[in-house]
């Protein structure tokens, strides 16, 4: 049996793994899919003071608590930030990183420096009159995060919430050399990128010194909520 640990992205919740939860428990694996602080059950959380760190701590706070060992650790979008810093926090527990659609951080980098497009975003909001609340991304009609069913876009919506400049502002601290033994891999979803983003191109080489694993999914950035049995089927390769 394998532990998945599958953290959700900006502006989402854990909500959002919906789909996939029971497809990878039905294969006999554990499932924890946590609401990073100012999201979902714990939206109420949300303040300035909400930075990477804080969702870093998070994901490490269920990891120790449940004493979870040998995880396969998904992070969407934003996440790849977040379990870049928890790796480096708790490299003995992490069996697999998994970097899902997702921002792939050097040392010291924050969100906006691996995905520039995002300072956009924060300026936006500034001159909206709000300093630290950012809301979602503003999307193209018919199309939510690469959603585009009529029904899941509106599920989608009714559970995206705000997310706090800190979260994208605060940079990753990725000194610990011990995190570079963990073997990492890369799932793309190359349908409809939407304008100004853009994707770094992933070394041929892991920081572990293996070929480079990435997989592509034929879908929308949302995958879980599109594409969910084919992530899942992804996902439990790596099991």
């Amino acid at each position: 049996m394998a532990t998945y640990v599958l953290v959700h992205g900006a502006w989402h919740s854990g909500r959002c793994w919906d789909r996939v939860v029971p497809l990878l428990t039905a294969a006999g694996h554990r499932v924890v899919a946590p609401s990073l602080t100012g999201h979902g059950d714990k939206a109420d959380l949300l303040s300035p003071e909400v930075g990477l760190d804080t969702h870093v701590a998070d994901v490490v706070g269920v990891i120790v608590e449940e004493d979870l060992t040998d995880v396969v650790l998904v992070g969407h979008s934003y996440a790849g930030l977040v379990i870049s810093g928890v790796v480096n926090e708790v490299p003995g527990r992490i069996a697999e990183l998994v970097y899902l659609d997702a921002m792939v951080p050097e040392d010291g980098e924050t969100a906006v420096d691996v995905m520039p497009v995002t300072q956009l975003l924060i300026d936006a909001a500034a001159g909206a009159g709000s300093d630290w609340r950012i809301p979602p991304p503003p999307q193209a009609e018919g199309n939510v995060f690469g959603v585009t069913d009529s029904a899941d876009i509106a599920w989608l919506r009714g559970r995206l919430s705000e997310q706090s400049v800190r979260c994208l502002q605060q940079p990753v601290r990725l000194d610990n050399r011990a995190a570079d033994a963990v073997p990492r891999t890369h799932i793309h979803c190359v349908v409809g990128l939407p304008e100004g983003y853009s994707r770094r191109p992933v070394p041929p080489t892991q920081p572990n010194g293996t070929p480079a694993q990435v997989w592509e999914l034929p879908t929308g950035h949302d995958c879980m909520i599109t594409m969910p049995v084919e992530l899942s089927e992804l996902l439990l390769k790596l099991g």
